[in-house]
């Protein structure tokens, strides 16, 4: 195992990889290489080997990446072993049976992918978002909960960041970065969702022997909604109300995910992510010391923009990671299935549906590569962000729903991992900004402002 030396990304020699493989369970019947249930109906249609070889060019592959650099490749390859090795061989099961790899994000951390769109400064991986991106594709192709978390780490880490002073950003960010930590990001609440700037939790001064702005405290207390990673994380950026109403009145904090009066409900019972928590934080009389103010008093709302314009983009890359799983999926079904004495990928019908879903995922790839590319230039990019999120995750939606409709009677089934797609596409249309507030900022920085 050696370490870039310009970003301290940890790359594997080819001969530490080590594909997943349980002795006990490899032998027995219907069981694939990757400990997968194997379907009876699935194993009668495999091709035979001269079929195979001539079907070799054609199917699932790897994705083509355009990629900036040699090290930018070089970290695909290490994020495509990783994956391999360490996550896409248990998703279907520890999916199914909620259970959270803090094992997972803790290698994640270690090889320095947490940290990826970050300043070396700091511990910081130093990639671009173009790169960083196509990173996070590559983890929620595998298991969403894994790509998604990572996305809402980088969102809890921009605040302090793009924010933070520098004495703050060196004392806190190495640990976020690197050490291990994992983050998550607290703006709505269970009255504020798509209006997020009527949050309601508080913040108010007072405490530790005067005014917060001269070393004294901060007090807060409301209850915060949706949070992922809510009751697992380390720490917690928050979005509290420290004036008057609307978005003038909002500050963002960082709070310690031990904080003494910090408490999380019950996971929220989820149609799909069911690995990944997400839970009610309620905040009680909560004691924060002004140095973990990020930013100016009032100046929370414009950090928590900032922060989801480039969260949406990661939303997107998740999606078209989600949907490339399902044609894969699709692809490879539709090649074994024989019906009517041929392969049922030969059926016309079927062949354009299989073409729409490739068409809709390498539109979606290249309007959020576009978006990321904006960012990377320092131009604003706030719409096409949000044209990256409406776009990739309805494609996703689409391209799921697809592939369980190819897979048949199968594709209903927990055999096979196209209906945990097409639940798992669902919330990318949800999170981040619903898919019809997207349209609202899209609209508006075509017609500008509604009128009143």
């Amino acid at each position: 195992m050696t370490r870039s030396r310009r970003s301290g990304i940890l790359l594997a020699p080819q001969s530490q990889v080590i594909a997943f493989r349980d002795p006990e369970r490899d032998h027995r019947p219907g069981i694939t290489e990757t400990g997968a249930v194997a379907h009876p109906a699935r194993v009668a249609a495999v091709p035979d080997r001269e079929e195979s070889a001539a079907m070799t060019e054609y199917g699932p592959r790897p994705v083509d990446r355009r990629l900036p650099t040699e090290e930018a490749r070089d970290l695909l390859t290490l994020v495509r072993e990783l994956v391999e090795r360490e996550i896409r061989p248990t998703a279907a099961e520890q999916e199914e049976a909620g259970r959270f790899p803090r094992e997972t994000f803790a290698l994640l951390s270690e090889s320095g992918l947490l940290s990826l769109p970050y300043d070396e400064e700091f511990g910081g991986g130093g990639q671009p978002y173009e790169v960083y991106l196509q990173v996070l594709e590559e983890l929620a192709a595998a298991r969403l909960t894994v790509g998604l978390g990572v996305s809402v780490h980088t969102l809890a880490c921009h605040a302090l960041a793009g924010f933070g002073t520098k004495e703050q950003r060196a004392e806190h960010l190495p640990d976020m970065l690197g050490g291990g930590l994992l983050g998550a990001y607290c703006l709505s609440e269970p009255a504020a969702g798509s209006d997020a700037a009527s949050l309601t939790t508080r913040a108010t001064r007072g405490g530790g022997g005067g005014e917060a702005g001269s070393g004294g405290h901060w007090t807060l207390n409301g209850t915060k909604a949706w949070t992922t990673h809510g009751g697992v994380a380390d720490f917690y950026t928050v979005l509290a109300r420290t004036g008057g109403s609307g978005a003038h009145g909002i500050t963002a904090f960082l709070v310690p995910g031990d904080a003494e009066g910090l408490s999380a409900a019950v996971p929220e019972r989820k149609m799909g992510m069911k690995g990944s928590p997400t839970a009610q934080l309620h905040f009680d009389n909560v004691r924060i010391p002004d140095a973990r103010r990020i930013g100016d008093e009032g100046q929370g709302f414009t950090i928590a923009l900032s922060a989801l314009d480039s969260g949406r983009l990661g939303i997107a890359a998740c999606a078209v990671g989600v949907a490339q799983a399902a044609l894969d999926e699709a692809l490879a079904y539709t090649a074994e299935r024989r019906q009517f004495g041929r392969p049922i990928a030969d059926f016309q019908g079927l062949r354009f549906m299989l073409a729409d879903m490739a068409t809709q995922i390498e539109a979606g790839r290249a309007l959020y590569l576009g978006a990321a590319r904006l960012r990377d230039a320092g131009l604003p990019f706030s719409k096409e962000a949000a044209m990256s999120k409406l776009f990739c995750t309805d494609a996703a939606m689409r391209v799921t729903t697809d592939a369980v409709q190819l897979l048949g009677g199968y594709g209903y089934t927990m055999d096979f991992p196209a209906e945990r797609y097409m639940r798992e596409a669902k919330v990318l249309q949800i999170v981040e900004g619903t898919n019809q507030i997207q349209r609202m900022v899209i609209a508006r920085h075509l017609a500008g402002p509604e009128t009143r």
